[in-house]
């Protein structure tokens, strides 16, 4: 079994900054890439920000130099350092993984997506 877990949400003036976490847990041999998708009430959830295991990011092109995607390959965890946010950022943001599981799953290239169960940012005008 693999866990996501998300925490760092809460509320904040627009202008302001927020730091999500996502830990991955469990049975894990090898996660690929890892992302940030968000979900805002009535709309479809989007990707936000998306890095790979040797660190190359991607940024949906609203966010493009106010979020930074990192990771922390030895602890299994990832971060959104969210900058200057606004009221549209408003949204439940999701981690998602894309993992093996064990060294079987590795070399017959196995591998699927695994999903936290978001935490909420809400950002105040």
């Amino acid at each position: 079994q693999v866990q996501l877990v998300e925490s760092g949400g809460g509320l904040v003036q627009a202008g302001g900054s927020l730091r999500l976490s996502c830990a991955a847990s469990g049975s894990i041999f090898s996660i690929n890439a890892m992302g940030w998708y968000r979900q805002a009430p009535g709309k479809q959830r989007e990707l936000v920000a998306a890095i790979t295991n040797g660190g190359s990011s991607n940024y949906v092109d609203s966010v493009k130099g106010r979020f930074t995607i990192s990771r922390d390959n030895a602890k299994n965890t990832a971060f959104l350092q969210m900058n200057s946010l606004k009221p549209e950022d408003t949204a439940v943001y999701y981690c998602a993984a894309d993992i093996y599981q064990n060294y079987a799953d590795y070399v017959q290239a196995k591998h699927r997506d695994y999903w936290g169960q978001g935490t909420q940012v809400a950002v105040s005008s």
